[in-house]
């Protein structure tokens, strides 16, 4: 029987809040297209990251508000975005030569799937899919460290955390960290360590809903995050 998770998983907004609590002030950091670009609105108070785009701007602030756009400013996703002070915009290939250079510090990235060894799918050119992998593929061979932001299960109830992945690969062993609506797991020595997950769930029923060994290594922390 299939567990009915949505009264109890976190909203995007809340993966997003969590995923944000863990860059470091002062990191350069580059926001997936879509559901990633929320993690910008909940940096902590005292800390700063520098956000990288790749089609060229360094140092963008929040989205502006509705009628004062310029639209000579866009990220990635073609949003509406601000500059801070010190911010600087360049060619295309100047920014992906930050990226593949090994510029940035973090890249946080959505999925379609994640396999227990880090391999991620994050692009498929399937029904609804997406044309190409885009620069995904530079961004998590070029980040020195990728974080990934997901539902822990598809909309069918499937689980996007599996042994290994079928879809088209974005990187080969190339994520560290795993935010879900679930849970936050770590991937060490080809598995998934299970770090954190909702009070509101045991760890069976977590492991039941994932598609591959959730190993755990000292205590679990409750996940715990504000209404956001």
């Amino acid at each position: 029987m299939m567990l009915d998770l949505s009264p109890i998983k976190l909203s995007n907004a809340q993966i997003a809040w969590r995923a944000a609590q863990d860059i470091e002030d002062g990191a350069y950091v580059n926001l997936g297209i879509g559901f990633p670009e929320m993690v910008a609105k909940f940096q902590p108070e005292g800390r700063e990251a520098i956000f990288h785009t790749e089609n060229g701007v360094l140092g963008f602030g929040e989205a502006p508000k509705a009628g004062e756009e310029d639209w000579d400013l866009i990220n990635a996703g073609k949003k509406a975005i601000t500059l801070k002070p010190g911010s600087a915009f360049f060619h295309h290939a100047d920014s992906f030569a930050m990226v593949r250079g090994g510029h940035l510090d973090l890249a946080i990235l959505g999925a379609y799937e994640v396999a227990q060894n880090g391999d991620l799918a994050n692009w498929s050119t399937g029904r609804g899919g997406v044309p190409a992998v885009g620069g995904a593929m530079d961004l998590v061979h070029g980040a020195k460290r990728v974080a990934v932001i997901t539902d822990h299960t598809t909309k069918k109830g499937e689980p996007k955390l599996l042994e290994s992945c079928t879809l088209p690969l974005t990187g080969v062993g190339c994520v560290t960290r795993v935010y879900t609506s679930l849970c936050v797991v770590d991937i060490e020595d080809g598995h998934f360590v299970l770090r954190e997950k909702l009070p509101s769930i045991s760890v069976e029923d977590l492991q039941s809903v994932t598609g591959a060994v959730l190993v755990i290594k000292g205590p679990v922390s409750d996940l715990v995050v504000p209404e956001v």
